[in-house]
């Protein structure tokens, strides 16, 4: 594929749940492009949405409203259907330990997505492709026969990213999958996620909520907040020149090494995340920003471009369509 294509893509998704007899938005009305290659970053705090999101990118949770596309090709919600677009994306959960039926070896961890999709890779040809899997994640082949409680959280990381490597997806959705690594951990799997899409040209999305990370290994960014994304665009713009005094508040609240920087710095998010269950209204920023005027409780603001082409914000006191 040429890096201009589109690998995935959603396109006006949005999921909400009974709770309690209310209805809770947990993804609300996002459209997001995947270019082939290329690593899409998404950040927000924690119960914005973020994993769901990841879960309907891979077919885990069905939309209640628009698609989900894989190359083009909306994916299906039949069994037989699902089964063929599914092969094409597959995920990086957040947690190693979790993730890994303990009950299997590792090997038969890797090895299970060739018994699912049986058409992919005849048995005998199986052990010795689980083997250059090993490898090619920098595990011993001779470990596969071990359980997951015999390896180390970084180790453990690496036998989910040979399981989603398995069926040679175009993109990998990873969902936070170094938040529960020590840090020089962190550095290796960033490494080799980095190294895995140079050689194989594979896309990712990449949820996390540290921004360091994000700058680190994304091409683009999308800035999620109660279930909606408020900004995207080119990772370096987007860092350098924020719109949303929401993205401002967030690289306000990274920490600096400096402690006379970081004594002058002051975080702009006000108050706390209103629940999901009682969204306020207009834009759902509104009760915690430091810019808000009166016409934001009752404008929804739509994602458009500012300043630039591919930078995108839903603020229209930024973009200068509230009225005054």
């Amino acid at each position: 594929m040429s890096r201009n294509e589109i690998a995935l893509s959603a396109e006006a998704v949005s999921k909400r749940y009974r709770t309690r007899g209310k209805s809770l938005t947990a993804v609300d009305n996002v459209d997001l492009t995947l270019r082939s290659g290329e690593t899409l970053g998404i950040v927000g705090e924690s119960g914005c949405g973020k994993s769901t999101l990841a879960k309907m990118l891979v077919g885990l949770e069905s939309p209640d409203d628009g698609e989900v596309r894989i190359e083009g090709k909306t994916m299906a919600r039949g069994v037989r259907r699902f089964m063929a677009t599914s092969r094409k994306v597959q995920m990086v959960f957040q947690d190693p330990y979790t993730s890994l039926d303990p009950r299997l070896t590792a090997g038969q961890i890797v090895r299970e997505p060739f018994e699912i999709h049986r058409g992919v890779l005849p048995k005998a040809q199986r052990e010795k492709r689980v083997a250059e899997l090993f490898e090619r994640v920098g595990l011993s082949p001779d470990h596969r026969n071990r359980y997951p409680a015999e390896f180390s959280g970084g180790q453990r990381q690496r036998i989910g990213i040979a399981r989603a490597l398995a069926l040679q997806p175009k993109v990998i959705v990873c969902d936070e999958p170094v938040a529960a690594l020590d840090v020089s951990v962190q550095a290796q799997v960033i490494n080799l996620l980095a190294e895995l899409q140079r050689d194989l040209g594979i896309s990712y999305v990449f949820i996390a909520h540290d921004l360091s990370v994000m700058r680190q290994i994304a091409n683009r960014i999308a800035v999620m907040y109660l279930g909606s994304i408020v900004e995207s665009g080119p990772v370096d713009r987007v860092f350098d020149y924020p719109l949303h005094p929401y993205t401002q508040g967030l690289i306000d609240a990274v920490p600096v090494p400096d402690p006379e920087k970081a004594a002058d710095r002051s975080s702009t998010l006000l108050g706390d995340v209103p629940s999901p269950l009682r969204l306020p209204s207009g834009c759902r920023f509104h009760t915690r920003c430091p810019i808000a005027e009166p016409s934001c409780s009752e404008q929804i603001p739509q994602l458009v471009p500012h300043r630039h082409e591919e930078h995108l914000v839903a603020c229209e006191v930024v973009t200068g369509a509230t009225s005054n």
